[in-house]
């Protein structure tokens, strides 16, 4: 899908993802097409590029969409405070309005994947497109063979989506929490996600793997899994 359009949202909720003594901030923003409007389909794993309407000084950004292709009434996105217009994001109040752009990017595309195993490796806000192909895959369950997924955190505190990743057992989705730091009361891997798919050592065959992160972790597990046997054809990037 390779056309996009311009067009406003209007934000409807905000929800912090980061423990509230965390000094990284992440949230969930929850945006609404504005009345009378519909809002462009999208292949889970595509970008939008968002801009403040009331900051025009700061260049806008692109941001994966964190919600379910299914979704016909709003976009979701996974924000951290890093830049000056994500912290200008953050900063929004319900029921004020961006401009938008897009849906731009290939995309996680699985339509030709029904049978297939698949795996979803991502770390930190990376998980934001991975959630919106966790959502697209429980939608139609029945199409896929074993699904995993390998998510990686700094510390418990930046543990995103830590209930909804829980919730996906109810779904026959096995999910992998990996902590750069671990600590007392954890009980996963420590470490970094391509460490937890080494111990796993999944099976290759008839299986997908999507991708995403920062470009040094996309490297590293694009090396294991190549160790591991899988090719390239086999590993998915959404850009």
């Amino acid at each position: 899908m390779s056309t996009s359009s311009l067009f406003r949202l209007r934000l409807n909720s905000k929800e912090r993802l980061t423990d509230p003594s965390c000094d990284d901030v992440v949230a969930k923003l929850s945006f609404e097409a504005l009345p009378h409007l519909s809002l462009p389909a999208f292949i889970a794993g595509q970008c939008m590029r968002l801009n403040v309407l009331e900051q025009a000084d700061l260049p806008p950004a692109y941001f994966a969409i964190a919600s379910s292709p299914h979704e016909k009434n709003h976009y979701d996105f996974v924000v951290k405070d890093v830049a000056p217009l994500s912290h200008a994001l953050l900063q929004l109040e319900e029921g004020d309005e961006i401009e938008v752009e897009g849906p731009m990017g290939k995309g996680f595309d699985l339509s030709q994947d029904a049978g297939k195993h698949i795996i979803l490796m991502g770390v930190g806000t990376g998980i934001a497109p991975l959630r919106s192909v966790w959502l697209d895959i429980i939608k139609n369950r029945e199409k896929y063979g074993k699904v995993s997924i390998y998510a990686g955190f700094l510390t418990a505190m930046h543990h995103l989506l830590t209930d909804e990743l829980e919730s996906l057992a109810e779904h026959d989705v096995q999910v992998s929490i990996s902590l750069a730091t671990g600590h007392n009361d954890w009980h996963g891997p420590v470490g970094y996600v391509q460490h937890a798919l080494e111990n796993d050592k999944p099976d290759p065959d008839n299986t997908v793997v999507c991708l995403a992160g920062m470009n040094v972790m996309v490297d590293a597990c694009s090396e294991t899994l190549q160790q591991l046997g899988f090719d390239d054809e086999q590993v998915r990037l959404n850009f």
